[in-house]
C-alpha cells in the first residue's frame, strides 16, 4: 500500500491565438523558440530544445559544443489535442533516468472559438521525484510555469 503523501498539482492555463494545430506544433515542434534560454540544466549552456514528435521520444536540451541534457520523455502524442512528458529533473534539476521517479507534465488543446485555443497544463506526481516539494514549490511559483508561458503565448500568436 503506498503511504506517501500526495503533492498537489500544479495547474496553468493560458489562451492563444492560434489554432489548436498551430497552438500544438508551437508547443511542441517550436519549442525552443520560446523556451527560455536561461531555464536550462546543461552546465556547456544551452543552445536549443526538443521535444522528439512520438510516444518515447526524448524532451532534451542541446548546448552550443552539442552536449545533450534530457529533461524526459513523451508519453502521450495526440497532435493536436494533447502532449504529456515525463519531468526527470530532481530538485537540483539533476536528471534522474528512472522514469518512476518523474513528475509528469500534461497539456491539453482545446478551441474555444475560431482562432482561439486555451491551453491547459497540468504539471503533477512530484511524489516519486527526489525534493518533490521543492519541485513542485519551483514550477508552481512566480519564476516557474507562471513565467514561462507567457513566452509560449507570444511565439503562438506570431
Amino acid at each position: 500500500m503506498n503511504t506517501e503523501q500526495t503533492l498537489a498539482a500544479v495547474h496553468r492555463t493560458v489562451t492563444v491565438r492560434a489554432t489548436p494545430e498551430k497552438a500544438f506544433t508551437v508547443f511542441t515542434a517550436s519549442f525552443a523558440s520560446w523556451w527560455p534560454t536561461g531555464y536550462h540544466v546543461n552546465p556547456n549552456g544551452y543552445e536549443t530544445a526538443f521535444i522528439e514528435p512520438r510516444v518515447g521520444g526524448r524532451w532534451y536540451e542541446r548546448g552550443p559544443d552539442g552536449s545533450e541534457c534530457d529533461w524526459g520523455r513523451v508519453l502521450e502524442w495526440d497532435p493536436p489535442r494533447r502532449l504529456k512528458l515525463t519531468w526527470q529533473l530532481d530538485s537540483e534539476y539533476a536528471f534522474d533516468p528512472d522514469p518512476d521517479h518523474a513528475s509528469e507534465v500534461d497539456v491539453t488543446f482545446t478551441e474555444e472559438e475560431p482562432g482561439l485555443t486555451r491551453v491547459d497544463l497540468v504539471h503533477c506526481r512530484f511524489e516519486g521525484l527526489a525534493g518533490g516539494q521543492s519541485v513542485a514549490d519551483t514550477v508552481g511559483g512566480e519564476s516557474g510555469w507562471t513565467a514561462i508561458l507567457p513566452h509560449y503565448v507570444e511565439a503562438a500568436a506570431a
